[in-house]
């Protein structure tokens, strides 16, 4: 699932980005606004923002299954429709997920 960067708020250590596509389905759909903790400790099964070696300029979200050596193992929630480290290897992290701001308004975990 790609992201679309939007403005930063609350202070540096903070991200909103919009999800573009499916490949988080059911947990999270094309359009929702969520809440990164930029550079936040991350455990297996939070929901991150990563970017691969292979794909530079693309920041997507999956969640975190394992450690593999300095990345993450990442999946999607919807495997049909998801490239993740199946395909990618593992990720670099670069935020993790706690909030959904709109449509529904809630903690994720």
């Amino acid at each position: 699932m790609l992201v679309r960067q939007t403005e930063v708020i609350v202070a540096r250590r903070y991200r909103q980005v919009q999800v573009i596509g499916n490949s988080m389905l059911p947990t999270l759909v094309d359009g929702d606004l969520v809440l990164a903790r930029i550079g936040g400790s991350v455990r297996p099964d939070d929901l991150v923002l990563v970017r691969w070696p292979q794909r530079p300029d693309q920041i997507s979200v999956k969640r975190a299954a394992w450690r593999e050596g300095d990345g993450w193992f990442v999946v999607g929630d919807n495997t049909v429709a998801s490239t993740d480290s199946h395909r990618l290897g593992p990720a670099q992290v670069l935020g993790v997920i706690r909030w959904r701001l709109w449509p529904k308004p809630r903690r994720i975990r």
